[in-house]
């Protein structure tokens, strides 16, 4: 199973649709899309992801649906990204089964435990700096935190794809890189770029 290096997330905003973002970040390169909907109602969510999804399948790009494993499951999504309060990844595999990837959050190395042990296929480990993107932020880790996390996970031998999240620019993608970090998430670096096929682009040079 291939883990994505950029891991591009839509977001709510006025002016554009979640499908409209994705074509966006997969014109630059994206072939990863989390769609993360917010206070939609299931049949409107659903709907939203079914567009992204055709958007998705255009580019040959993975989808993964954020916190909802039920629409994963319905719409045969390519898998599910759980926050640390958005339910368990165990019934989560146990709804979907095998074939589906599944992400979780952490923000400690007590998190990255339990979702290793809950089989998860890899973590979204952050936040890095503050983000306006994700209200009830956990604290912020910095470069140093995940250095001492990262570390801590080599000396335990756990080795699932890590990716950093929230508020990574371009400029951050060296230095994280030397971390050991698997990749990265972004979402409003390339949805409120005025060019988010040009950022995507640059930031898929940067990780390689």
């Amino acid at each position: 199973m291939k883990i994505s290096k950029l891991h591009y997330i839509t977001q709510d905003l006025p002016h554009i649709s979640h499908w409209e973002q994705a074509r966006l970040a997969c014109e630059g390169g994206a072939d990863w899309v989390q769609l993360r909907v917010k206070n939609q109602s299931f049949p409107d969510w659903k709907e939203t992801a079914l567009r992204t999804q055709e958007v998705c399948k255009s580019f040959g790009s993975t989808l993964i649906i954020n916190d909802n494993a039920q629409i994963a499951f319905e719409i045969e999504a390519d898998g599910v990204h759980l926050g640390k309060t958005d339910g368990s990844p165990i019934e989560a595999r146990a709804m979907l089964g095998e074939k589906f990837i599944i992400g979780g959050t952490a923000n400690t190395f007590e998190d990255i435990q339990f979702l290793h042990e809950a089989k998860v296929n890899y973590i979204g480990l952050g936040p890095f700096r503050f983000t306006k993107t994700k209200k009830n932020l956990s604290p912020i880790l910095g470069l140093e935190g995940y250095q001492s996390i990262l570390e801590q996970c080599e000396i335990a031998n756990l080795s699932l794809p890590i990716i950093g999240i929230g508020g990574i620019i371009l400029d951050d993608v060296a230095t994280l890189k030397a971390t050991n970090l698997h990749g990265i998430a972004i979402s409003s670096l390339i949805n409120l770029a005025e060019n988010p096929v040009s950022v995507t682009q640059d930031l898929i040079g940067a990780l390689k």
